[in-house]
Order: C-alpha cells, then structure tokens, then sequence
C-alpha cells in the first residue's frame, strides 16, 4: 500500500478512524499524538462527519463498552469527544475505508475472509479485502449462500460462548460455588446405553433405517391367521438375525465406552482438603476445588492455573489428547497467585468466566483478588485431557468439570457422510418395490378372477374347500371371507411371499463388504508413511466406493503439497537482500578473526537443525551496529526472537541458571512451537547469534553474542487471520519501550509510515524482494518496529487492560486496542522460509490429471509463492495460459472474469454440441460423462477436458480479495463457467470459509464428486464440506485428521488410495448391489411362476426354513467375499494407465443400464429355473416338496455359477466361499430333510437317486446362463471396454512370462 494510504490495517475495526490523505496535519509527529495515530486536532466527531459525506451508506457506530474508561482512571480528550456512543454490545465499525465508496459495495453483506467475532451484530468485518467494511445485514442471507455452507458458517456461530451470564467459580469454596448453580460434577459418560434403556433405544435407532420397517410390517402381517404364509416364528427371522447381529455389535461397542469410562473416572489425583492435598477421584472433583497435578499427570478437568513449581509460574503441556499436537505449549499462572501458592497462603476470590464451550482456542475470564481484578485468557487454562510436561508439579482451580469441559464438549461425533453409489441404489430399490407391487397386484387380481369364475366350485376344489377334510371325514370348515376380502388378503399375502425381492441382507453385506475393503486399506504398506509412523486410517465406513468416482480434488498447499518442515533461506534488511544458502559459509567466516569469536559464541548454543549463517550478514551485526542499517539488521533479529510464543527447551536444568549456560559447555537446545515458521524464524535468529533460551509470562532473555539481555514482556497480540500479523510490546533494559510487529505484507505496508520520503526507496525495494522471494516459491513475513512513549504506554496499557478483563467480545477489543500501537510503524525487513515439496508430489498429480481428475489448489499464502509451488509440482506448465482474477470491487472482479471468459470462448450459457464435438476431436484424452450425471446448468463445454481448441490449456488464479466479492450469487455462475473451463484452478489468499465456498460452489452446481485433502484446522470446513475428506498426519495438529473421512501421512498416498483403492471397492461395491438385486429378484421371480401355476394361492414349494437361509446362509458368504476380494486389475497396471480410472467416472460398474440388462437376465433365469424342472417331471408323480427341494438347489446353484462367471481374481478363499456355500447348501437340506416334522422329510435323498434330478441342475445352469455367457463374449470381442483391454494385457504378459520361465527350467536341466 502506498504511503497516502490510512495508517491503520484494513483488518482490524477500531475505535481510530483512519485520516484521509489530504489530513496531512495528523501524521505530523508521535510527539504531538497520544495515540501516535490520531491527531488531537482533528475531532473524532468531525472526521466522522465528513467521511458520511464521501460515502453516504456507511453507518459507522461503536459500542460505548469500547470506549468506556476503567473504574479510577481517565480518559483522553480525543475520545470524550465523541457524540455518537451507542449501547453496548450493538454494534461495532472497522477500522478503514476506501477513499470512495462505488454504490455497488454498499450491499456487499457478508464476508469470506475471516469468523464474525460477534453474535447478535448488525455489521460484519470483511478481512481479505483491500479495506474493511461495515456491513448491513438487513438483507436476507439465504439466498446469498447454499443451504450446506449456511449450515458450516452456523456451527462456527455457535462456537462463539454467550456472555451475557458469566459462570462464578469461588476458589477452594466447591460447597459455595455448585450449591448455587449446580454445575455439572466431573463424572464423564460417552456410552449411549445403560441396561435399561438398551434395548428400546437400540432398537428405535435401529429402525431410523426404512428398510427394516419394512420388514418389520411383513412380519406382523405374517402373525394374522389369514395372511400366515409362513411360519410365523420363520417369518421373524430374517430381521431378528439383522437386528441381532447389529444390537450385540452395538451393546459390544458400547461395553467398551462404559469400561473406559469406569477406568477414567475411577482416575485419582490430589485435592486440595482440610489445608492438605489428599487423593479424590476424578468423578468426585467438583467446580470450585483447588487440584494438584505432578509431571506427566493427565489432566482430569478444565482448570485455571494458580501456580506452579517455577516462581514465574510458567508450565508446560502436552495437548496430543485433545488435538493430536505433540509439541509443547507454555501456560501461565498470574503472578499474583503464584506468589501466594509458593508461599503456601490459602487463596480464596472468585473467577468469573464464560459458560462452557466447544472452543479449545479461546478463554475469556478475570479474576478478583484481594479487591483487584486482572484477566484470564486461554493462556491460563489448562484443559482436561492434556498432561503435565517438563514442570515438577501445577495447582488449579476447576472452573469446568465432566460433560462441561471443552475435550467433552467436542467429542461429539460429525454426521457421516452417505455413499454416492448407495443414493442410486435407493434408486433402484424403488423399481424394484414397483416391480413387487406389480406381482402381487397380478396375483391378487388373479386370484378374484379365479374365484369368480369357480364360485359355485369351491367346495369341491382344491386349495379353496370351504371344508376341511381329515382321514375321510368332514372337518372344520374353513373361514372364507368373500372374495373382496380374499383378493385383499391375497394382496398382503403376496407381498409376505416376495418380501425378499427388496434384499434387507444388503445392507448387512455392504457394512461387511466396506470393513473388510478398509482393513486391507489399512494395511497397505505403500501407503505407510515411516517418517511420521502412520499409517493409513478409515475414520468413515460409509464412503470407500465414492473414491472410484472423484472429480474434483481440493488441496491445500503448505503441509499437504509441502513439507511443512519451514528452513530459513533468505532476508531483506533495510532494503538490501542477502541470501543464507552459501555453503562455504563458515570458511568465509573463518577469514576474518571477528567472526571467528562470533561463530565460537554461536556455538554455545547445539541447535536442532543446523542454519548456515550469511557471512556479509554476520559481519554487519558484529562490526557495525552503529549506522541505520546496523540498527536495522539489530532489531530485525531481536524481532524474530522475541515476537513469537515459541518455547526453548534446553537439555540441562534451568536451575543452573543462565550464566552457568552461558558460561559451560555448548547446550542443546530445541524450540517448541506451534506454528513451523516461528520455529523456522527463532532458530535463524539463534544462528545469526541472537538466542532465545528462557521464556516467562512476563519477562524472555535472549543472548545476544554472548551477553544475556533480559527483556520485560509488557503485552503480546497474537497473530489471527483478520489482522494478519503478530506484535510484541517489550520493555528493554535501558527502559525503551518498542513495538516489535510481525505479519503478511498486505497487512503490514499500511500501517508503516507514509510521510518519510527516505524511506520509501526502502519500502520499494523491499517489496521488489518480496516478489522475487514469492516467485521462487518462499513464505514471506515482514518485520517492524516503532517506539512508544510514555503517554501511548499508557493509553496502551490501559486499553489492554480492560480488553483483556472483558467477557464480552474479547477479541474485537483486542485487534483494536492492537490497532493503537500498530501503526507508523518503521519497516525493518522481510523473510522468507523455504517449505519444500513432499516427495512424490509431482507424480502424483500428474497421475491424478491423466486420471480426468481436476486438482485445485486453495491456499493462504501469497499469489506469488502458490504459483511457483504450481510450477514446481507441475500442476502448473509452461504452455498454459494464466488467468489472474485480482479485484478490489465487485465491478472490478465482474470485468475481469466477462474479459477472461470473452477472450478465451468460455460461454457461461449452454453451449452448442459442436464446440463438445471439436474438443473431442482436439482432445484424445477427452472423457465425456453419462448424461445422467451431467448437470443441467453445467456448459457442455466444461465436461471434458477444459481448455478449448483454439487456446491452450488454460489456468484460472484468483486471490480470496476478489473472493470476497465473486462468491456471491450474482457472479458464482460466471466464477463457475470459468473455473470449470480451466485446467487448473488455484485460489490463493483464501480464508477456512472460503475454501469451503469453492467447494459448495462445485457441489451444488454439478453432481460430480468432490475430494478436500488438507492438514491443518483451517482445513477442516472444507474437508467437510467435500464428499470425501482427507486428513494429512501433518506438522499442524491432527484437526484435519479428526474432522476427515480417511487419514494418510503423505498427499502422494492419495494417487494409490484413488487409482487404486478407489476403482477396486467401487466396481467391487457396484457389482455387489446389482449381484444382490439379481440374486434376490430371479429367487422371488420363481415363486411368482410358481404360483401363477397354483390358482393364485400364494403357496409355497420351498420350505419356510429354506426360504429365509436363501439370502442368509446359501448365498450370503460368496457375495462378502468376493466384494472384498475380487480384483479386475492389478494394482501396477492401475498405476501404469491412470487413465483407466475414468471408468468411475463413466459409472460403468453401476448404472440404470447395467440394472435393467440384469433384470432382464434376471427374467430369462427365472424362467428357465421354473420351467426346466417342470418339463423335465411333467410325466412323473413327483411331490411338491421334492419339487420345492429341486428349485432350492438349483437356484443356489446357478447364483453361485453367475458369480463365478463374473470373478476375476482367483484365490483360494474365493474358491472355498463359492462351492463351499453349494455344499453346505446341501448339508442344511440333508439336516432339515432328515426332520420328520417337517412336511419335505426324506425328499432329498430320493430325489439324488433320480438323473432327472441331476439332469435338471445341469439344464438350469446351462440354458439360464448360456445367453449371459454368449452377451460377454460378443461385447468383449467386438466392444472391449479399456478394462478389458488391459486385463488381457496383463493376462498376455502373465503367460509370456510364464512360457520364458518354463524355457528358462528346460535349458537349465
């Protein structure tokens, strides 16, 4: 940003206008300026109103909260001068504005850069923008955003705590605190059941799913007399098996949760009691108690820290069981607790606090003492869950326990996701109730006919005699209801015979089928990562076939394409670059004597990881610290070691003392931080000799060349994505009080000074450096400083103070008071950080582009370094066309997608099949989707391939600035259009919610599949938002991995898990519905010819017993086999040829053509089952039993045989499943045969006496699947699909090489 341009950031809203240009009088010196960014000349009031009149539409209001001065104290003139205060806690105004206000902007309502800090605001900041925005939201939002991203942006809200009631905790008085709220005791459960209320509420979850009411309503209309078609205990079966199965995996599941639950409340620890610790266990702990924790002890509840062992109060925790982060974070006792805990006084105040919630990254509390109030922030808490680290013991108070604790609070489970592929199956299954209620309207139908006609004949007729005759003899008389009434009953009748036609074990098998796909995921030793020891995870049991058909793949850059392992490579001090890759370094130190003793100084301190220092750098910090440029290069490495929140870890006690470190021999030392580039940056400011070893609440000691400096901590402002930067206020031993600021150079160049002309060639410079940084694909910072005075201290301190102790909307108050010290700053310099590609990462991305799949790109940083990472994982190529889409309007953004999409043929209406058939021709790689699966606001032009014929490929980069203006509804379809057009997509600058908006946007536009693969927490509402979400084992905490669908340490595992996991399970899981569809229709189909043959009776030739162990015993086992193992292509040959994953996107495994082709299979089967016996007895005296006992295993049989046909891998488990289930098949007819109760006692072993029995089998099988057999030859001849082709590749290669191997043995002997 130019020096005419506000002092303030566009992120942060303060209660400091900005001045205009032309007020040149305000920026005349710090002196004359008690804030040094307000002039006292000109009024508040009267800046206001002149800026309404530039804009008109902007209504800027404060809350008065913001702007009341603390209890005692006062208040400067400028502020008391302002006489518009409004109401606390209605609204808020952002700090800058543009210059001009386009009429246009004023509607703008939302914004995409950044999390609403407030609940219940008319206004709204826009971060990412070139300038903050007040927001009115008056207008409707639902018809801004889709329905799905609605639902992330709500979630986010509800994180934000109320304040309104703020909880009160008395400190050691439990009695006081819980009997006057009644807080939750700190007893945890996560079971769902207990042994009351197990069975009625497993069930009522159980019977969410429609199918099993379904089955259910069969079931009971089985138990009337008039419908009881089978036996009524049979006909319950079926679902008591599948209910079962499902309760005793669930009650197992849940045992477990009570067992751990028993064990971790049953955990003790030490309470403060009658003014000694004694042991408590953990469900006994109460809010209020005062709780001792010793090294490497779980923490058992959400406590506030009093004190500890070290008389800075400092400790140190672990938080992997919370986030999944290993390293060390720093937590604080106020000193004036700490104090009181060493001297072992009793503390008694009260805490007063927000009431629980799920944020873990964000505590707002004060404490009184002694009459005196001070803040509490997420620094002084310390969560259940974490352990005690490096610290020989803590004391807290507890302020949340049990179900009310933040671990808690989050442990609920994220709603799962539903398979693409099980959606068209529901499809199915609706035709095939249609084809149910067909049959039994046949039958019914049939029925009252029949009846009709033989009216006068029933007394004499079989199956409708009125009477009952027994041993000759009249018996009881039949109940005949009339023949509406029997045509109703025969209606339910026939729809408790074909029950089966909609297969409930289906979903059993596809739960079965899908875990035993991820255990084999799980253990592929190509996708375990050695460096992190991960290996690969299914957190999501319900997807594994959806990734056979991605589309579009979503990824974040740093830490998913890159390394995250942050090495520091170049700076720019004062306008001048120097680069830290000289690999003779240390000889060229060596020359000159100075350095030597430098380099020995530096070596006192062993780092982790070893930084090769510049020696041009090295001279001018050790020789000439008297110049600017000395001073410069001085504070821009006092900048990298005290702004941060790093921690230093040293091998030896601190108990020796800094001189005894200083003084002995070299020490290791290893920095713990929760961010890689802070570490990256400290460990560079230790190499270049200014080391950062100690770190207390209140004070950091650096050595500086061998002389410690103790510099006091007076107030930190951490970094976060509105303000986009980080500053330290640090008090210095000749009592210099500087800011020392840190943070991207879009937020950092407007809040340097703008009225020094000597320094603006320095600024220029700089910049150019920056650019140069980027396009070599670096992380770039800029550092700054500014001294305060005693009067913006002050002020400062002030402000700080009382946001700092404010329960209500904290950190608003932060970014402003943050906003009065964070500006006129002098610009120092810049860094930039190496983040290096993850191995493999070009390969694998040019894998997934062979593929048909589309890898975007979604990263926070920089235009420049996203483009250079493109180009180094060829993502990017040099032939492509660039489309930079950077606006700062939405007329500015609007022009420039039209421009783009005008010079490059990009229709963003229905486009004409001929532009389709041209790239076809223009394209030999050009995939064209089933129309069914096309979108019909989708251009045809955009389903291919994406560059057009005229052009090459083309490649859209667009930054979150211009985002904040284009996801909206008016300019989403032009973004789409254009998108969708390019080959490659990268968005750059963009926040958590933008990255979800880019996802929705294809999602809800286009029925492709999409996939989000990220490693950090600002990854996690576009990984959920995606259908498919993947979490990278990464260096930022495991928030992705917890919030994915499927877990790997490495982005290149992601070619093998799609390439190859994903076109196994989904033509797997494709073929398995379509084989049960079959397997149930032609069993159902048979009956239906049955009882045509029967006078309508609904009456069965098959046993009860055979009838329900068909889908559950015959024919079960070989379907999970083979749905778990069955391969129709090697894993290399899938690898080889990516481009034979497209048959995903083609559906060809699954689709309404393949389903109707199996019915109609399905049919001729059927009735070749039926009738071939019938032909083959149609002279003989056979029983219906035998008969029924025939059709029983044949039909076995020839499913089985179908399979068999349609297997392409053969191991021995899938031998033993297929003639296994034939042979047992025949075992369970020998046992229930061999039953004289039953009506079908001895028929079998009659029946395998006959070779017309044998005779049948064969025909069955051989005429029922000749035309199948004959369908598969022809297609596979003259229509090979790519599949095909490459399984007889791999066939081919297979006998050739085995022909060379038996030559090989003839020569041998």
């Amino acid at each position: 940003m130019s020096s005419d341009k506000p002092l303030l950031s566009q992120f942060e809203p303060s209660y400091a206008p900005n001045p205009q240009p032309h007020h040149h009088r305000r920026h005349s010196s710090l002196k004359n300026n008690s804030l040094g960014c307000l002039s006292e000349a000109t009024p508040i009031s009267s800046w206001v109103a002149h800026e309404t009149q530039n804009c008109k539409a902007y209504n800027l209001k404060e809350s008065e909260e913001n702007f009341a001065p603390a209890e005692g104290k006062t208040i400067s003139a400028n502020f008391l001068e302002r006489p518009t205060l409004q109401p606390a806690g209605k609204e808020f105004w952002s700090a800058e504005l543009h210059k001009q206000c386009p009429p246009r902007e004023r509607k703008r309502l939302v914004s995409w850069g950044g999390v609403m800090d407030l609940r219940h605001l008319k206004a709204l900041e826009i971060s990412g923008a070139s300038s903050s925005r007040v927001q009115d939201l008056n207008r409707p939002q639902t018809s801004r955003r889709s329905e799905r991203f609605l639902q992330i942006s709500m979630q986010l809200e509800e994180n934000i705590p109320h304040h309104d009631n703020p909880r009160l905790i008395h400190i050691n008085d439990p009695k006081k605190t819980n009997d006057k709220f009644g807080f939750s005791g700190n007893e945890i459960r996560t079971s769902k059941y207990t042994l009351l209320n197990f069975l009625p509420k497993n069930l009522f979850i159980q019977f969410h799913r429609v199918a099993y009411l379904y089955f259910l309503a069969i079931a009971a209309l089985n138990q009337l007399p008039p419908l009881a078609v089978f036996g009524r205990t049979v006909s319950l079966f079926p679902l008591l098996f599948v209910l079962t199965v499902t309760a005793v995996k669930d009650g197992y599941e849940d045992w477990r949760r009570h067992r751990s639950d028993r064990n971790e409340n049953n955990r003790e620890t030490l309470v403060f009691q009658l003014n000694e610790f004694h042991p408590k266990r953990w469900k006994k702990i109460q809010a209020g108690e005062v709780v001792k924790i010793r090294s490497d002890e779980t923490i058992p509840c959400d406590m506030v820290l009093l004190g500890t062992n070290d008389s800075s109060g400092i400790a140190y925790i672990q938080t992997m069981n919370l986030d999944g982060e290993s390293n060390l974070k720093t937590r604080y006792a106020r000193q004036e607790t700490n104090k009181l805990v060493l001297e072992g006084t009793t503390i008694s105040g009260v805490v007063r606090c927000e009431q629980p919630n799920r944020n873990i990254y964000e505590f707002m509390a004060n404490m009184e003492l002694k009459g005196q109030r001070f803040p509490l922030s997420q620094s002084n808490i310390i969560l259940r869950g974490c352990q005690l680290k490096n610290t020989e013991w803590a004391i807290g108070v507890v302020v949340y326990a049990g179900q009310d604790t933040k671990a808690m609070l989050n442990s609920a489970m994220s709603s799962s996701k539903r398979s693409r592929l099980e959606t068209y199956m529901n499809r199915e299954t609706i035709w095939l109730s249609v084809f149910l209620l067909i049959m039994c309207v046949v039958v019914a139908l049939g029925m009252g006919l029949w009846l009709k006609r033989h009216e006068t004949q029933l007394d004499t007729l079989p199956y409708y005699r009125k009477n009952y005759f027994q041993k000759g003899k009249e018996g009881k008389k039949y109940k005949y209801y009339g023949i509406p009434m029997e045509t109703f009953f025969s209606l339910l009748s026939s729809i408790i015979v074909f029950q089966i036609m909609i297969p409930i074990s289906l979903y059993i098998t596809m739960e079965l089928v899908r875990l035993g796909q991820s255990y084999f995921m799980i253990g592929d030793q190509h996708m375990y990562d050695s460096s992190s020891n991960s290996r690969f995870q299914c957190r999501s049991l319900n997807i594994n076939e959806d990734l056979g058909q991605i589309r579009y793949v979503f990824s974040d850059k740093t830490g998913t394409l890159t390394e995250n392992k942050m090495e520091f490579r170049k700076a720019s001090i004062w306008g001048k670059n120097y680069d830290n890759s000289y690999p003779d370094a240390d000889a060229l130190l060596d020359k000159d004597v100075e350095a030597k003793d430098v380099t020995v100084d530096r070596r006192k301190w062993k780092l982790k990881s070893e930084i090769t220092p510049d020696p041009e750098l090295m001279k001018l910090l050790y020789k000439d610290l008297s110049g600017e440029e000395g001073i410069a290069a001085h504070e821009f490495f006092l900048t990298l070691a005290s702004c941060n929140t790093v921690i230093p870890i040293l091998s030896e006690s601190s108990s020796s003392g800094c001189d005894g470190v200083l003084g002995g021999s070299p020490v290791s030392i290893d920095y713990q931080g929760e961010s890689p580039d802070e570490q990256a940056l400290v460990a560079a400011a230790s190499a270049y000799g200014y080391t950062l070893f100690e770190r207390t609440s209140g004070h950091i000691v650096i050595d500086v060349n061998g002389e410690k400096i103790r510099l006091e901590v007076l107030g930190l402002h951490e970094f976060d994505s509105v303000r986009k930067r980080m500053s330290v206020v640090i008090r210095f031993p000749n009592h210099t009080i500087k800011v020392l600021v840190k943070g991207a150079d879009t937020s950092m160049f407007s809040i340097l000074h703008n009225d020094r002309p000597a320094e603006d060639h320095i600024r220029h410079v700089t910049q150019v450096h920056l650019n140069d940084y980027s396009s070599e694909g670096l992380r770039t910072l800029v550092l700054a400083s500014r001294d305060l005075t005693g009067e913006e201290l002050a002020e400062w301190q002030r402000r700080y103070e009382d946001a700092c102790t404010s329960l209500t909307d904290r950190s608003v108050k932060l970014r402003q008071t943050a906003a009065l010290i964070e500006c006129n700053l002098t610009l120092l310099g810049a860094t930039a950080i190496e983040d290096k590609l993850q191995e493999g990462v070009p390969e694998a991305i040019e894998s997934l582009r062979q593929a048909g799949i589309k890898v975007w790109i979604l990263t926070g940083d920089k235009q420049e370094t996203a483009i250079s990472i493109g180009l180094s994982c060829r993502l990017l190529t040099a032939d492509m066309n660039q489309i930079i889409i950077n606006g700062n309007s939405e007329n500015e953004c609007r022009k420039l997608l039209c421009d783009a999409m005008a010079k490059y043929n990009v229709n963003s209406t229905s486009c004409s099949s001929q532009i389709t058939k041209l790239r076809r021709k223009a394209e030999p790689d050009y995939l064209e989707l089933p129309s069914q699966t096309k979108s019909s606001s989708m251009p045809q032009q955009c389903e291919g391939e994406e560059d057009t014929p005229n052009f090459g490929p083309l490649a859209l980069i667009i930054d979150g600035n211009s985002l904040v203006y284009i996801l909206e509804r008016d300019l989403e379809s032009e973004l789409f259009d254009l998108a969708t057009s390019c080959r490659v997509v990268l968005c750059c600058r963009v926040a958590p919610l933008q990255k979800a908006g880019i996802v929705d946007l294809i999602k809800g536009r286009t029925d492709e599949m999409t996939l989000a693969i990220g490693d950090g927490a600002n990854d996690v509402s576009m990984i959920q938002m995606a259908d498919v979400g993947v979490g990278i084992c990464g260096q930022e905490g495991r928030q992705a991995v917890m919030a994915s669908d499927f877990a790997m340490g490495q982005f290149r595992f992601l070619k093998r898990l799609l390439l190859v996991h994903g076109h196994w399970n989904y033509q797997r899981i494709g073929y398995l519905v379509l084989y049960n569809f079959y397997r149930n229709a032609v069993f159902v189909l048979m009956l239906f010819w049955y009882i045509l043959c029967t006078a309508f009776s609904t009456t069965s030739a098959l046993t009860d017993w055979s009838s329900v162990f068909y889908s559950v015993i015959y024919t079960s086992v070989p379907t999970i086999v083979v749905g778990v193992l069955d391969k129709n292509l090697s894993d290399k040959t899938l690898l080889k040829y990516p481009k034979l994953y497209a048959a995903g996107h083609r559906q060809e495994s699954y689709n309404m053509s393949l389903f109707w082709i199996t019915m109609v299979d399905t049919l001729w089967q059927s009735l070749v089952l039926f009738y071939v016996p019938l032909f083959n007895y149609r002279e003989s005296t056979i029983d219906i039993w035998s008969m029924g006992s025939l059709w029983t295993i044949a039909v076995v049989i020839l499913v089985n045989v179908h399979l068999a046909m349609d297997i392409q891998r053969w191991v021995f488990v899938t031998h033993l499943a297929i003639w296994g289930s034939i042979i047992v098949t025949y075992g369970c007819m020998v046992v229930l045969d061999s039953i004289p109760a039953f009506p079908n006692y001895g028929t079998i072993f009659h029946l395998v006496k006959s070779p017309a029995y044998w005779l049948s089998i064969l025909l069955i099988t051989v005429i029922g699947l000749l035309p199948r057999f004959i369908f598969k030859v022809f297609h596979q001849t003259f229509w090979p699909s790519d599949i095909q082709i490459a399984r007889e590749a791999e066939i081919l290669k297979r006998r050739r090489r085995r022909h060379i191997g038996s030559k090989t043995d003839e020569v041998s002997s």
